[in-house]
């Protein structure tokens, strides 16, 4: 069982920047996928950022030139640097991670992910 544990969240105001952290732990140094999620209260789980063992990313639409997703495979830590906050970001962040093949086009998809975190809450205010 994968343990993903979500930092970093906070409120900032619109142009500012936090970076997110997900400590993981549980997995051995196989395929996996991990990702960043958000949910805006009243609307659907959507994805912001994903990696995968190599390194490959993928990213939303909506935070790309903003955001970038890292991860450091020695503290097996996963990082979300956002950068230029918008109104809009504002939502519960939540770090997620999967062990089995994923096609590319499904990185991004939420139900395509097994293990969560908890969620670490993100306020952009004007």
């Amino acid at each position: 069982q994968v343990q993903l544990v979500e930092s970093g969240g906070g409120s900032v105001q619109a142009g500012g920047s936090l970076r997110l952290s997900c400590a993981a732990s549980g997995y051995t140094d196989s395929n996996y996928y991990m990702g960043w999620f958000r949910q805006a209260p009243g609307k659907e789980r959507e994805g912001v950022a994903a990696i995968n063992r190599r390194g490959w990313i993928s990213y939303a639409d909506s935070v790309k030139g903003r955001f970038t997703i890292s991860q450091d495979n020695a503290k097996n830590t996963l990082y979300l640097q956002m950068n230029s906050l918008k109104l809009e970001d504002s939502a519960m962040y939540y770090c997620a991670a999967r062990l089995s093949l994923l096609s590319y086009e499904n990185w991004l998809n939420p139900r395509e992910y097994n293990n969560w975190g908890q969620g670490t809450q993100v306020t952009v205010s004007s």
